[in-house]
């Protein structure tokens, strides 16, 4: 009896690792959740221009431009990168905050997701990643130092490997893992995870070859991304760097009518952007 509840709980392990190893794609990406669009900029009273990006590798990715009061490059942009759930249509409290500090915003679906076409994948988000910075600097107009990437939880990767690639004026994480496998590893702690690990977003080793200022947010009662992680991510960014602790639960934690948390992220951009210590067009009408 007692070999055979070994077999089976061999059996059970080996279960696991392989359905880890084989549908991690589906554990990390999850386009299907709440997949409806539930409203959109016009909602919240924004103005903004809907876009169709097309990627070098033939994606059409779905996003909105908002621009900035009644300019659209009032102070600066953000290019938007949300989490690995949900859609655009779920950011607007983003959105209305951006557009309160002066920023205009352009926000993506990766492909999967939304209305975008394609399958969603790591090199996939990078190259969407690289569309959207196509068309903030070639159409839209804007030069790389007056350019925010700010990552939301996984989209924090998709934002690191932009900012290594590229120089922008400034990068924000919100909420970001080190990596998929350190996560996987904290998460599942008697899987060989970093083994069977097919998904990188290595962010803890982009961050010592980034040199634009940077800004960690993360909570201490994210229950998802544990707070090390923030921790780890700012020791290894280089200087210029902030951290913003924030409260809340990882769902839960950004409450844009906290006046103290936006003040803040203003002080940031002031410092981090080149035109940020004067007042934005929008501030002034």
């Amino acid at each position: 009896m007692l070999w055979s509840a070994l077999q089976i709980a061999l059996l059970v392990y080996l279960g696991l690792a392989a359905a880890i190893y084989f549908k991690q794609s589906s554990l990390v990406f999850l386009p299907e959740m709440d997949r409806g669009f539930r409203a959109s900029p016009a909602d919240i009273d924004l103005p903004f221009t809907s876009l169709s990006l097309a990627t070098a590798d033939g994606e059409i990715l779905d996003g909105w431009f908002v621009p900035a009061g009644t300019t659209p490059a009032a102070r600066g942009l953000v290019i938007f990168f949300h989490g690995n759930a949900g859609n655009i249509s779920h950011r607007l409290d983003h959105l209305r905050m951006f557009h309160d500090l002066g920023m205009a915003t352009l926000i993506i679906d990766y492909r999967g997701y939304g209305r975008s076409s394609g399958t969603p994948s790591e090199e996939g988000s990078y190259s969407d990643g690289a569309a959207a910075w196509r068309h903030a600097t070639e159409v839209l107009g804007f030069t790389p130092g007056r350019i925010l990437l700010y990552g939301e939880s996984l989209g924090g990767g998709v934002a690191a490997q932009l900012a290594e690639a590229n120089r922008p004026g400034a990068l924000v994480l919100s909420s970001t893992f080190t990596s998929v496998p350190d996560l996987g590893a904290d998460l599942y702690p008697v899987l060989p995870i970093r083994i069977l690990a097919r998904i990188g977003y290595d962010t803890l080793a982009r961050l010592p070859q980034i040199s634009c200022p940077i800004l960690i947010i993360h909570s201490r009662n994210d229950h998802v991304i544990p707070f090390s992680h923030g921790q780890r991510l700012f020791a290894a960014a280089r200087p210029p760097k902030q951290f913003l602790e924030i409260e809340g639960d990882h769902n839960e934690s950004f409450v844009f009518d906290n006046q103290q948390w936006i003040k803040q992220l203003d002080v940031f951009l002031r410092q981090a952007l080149p035109e940020a210590n004067q007042a934005p067009a929008a501030a002034t009408q």
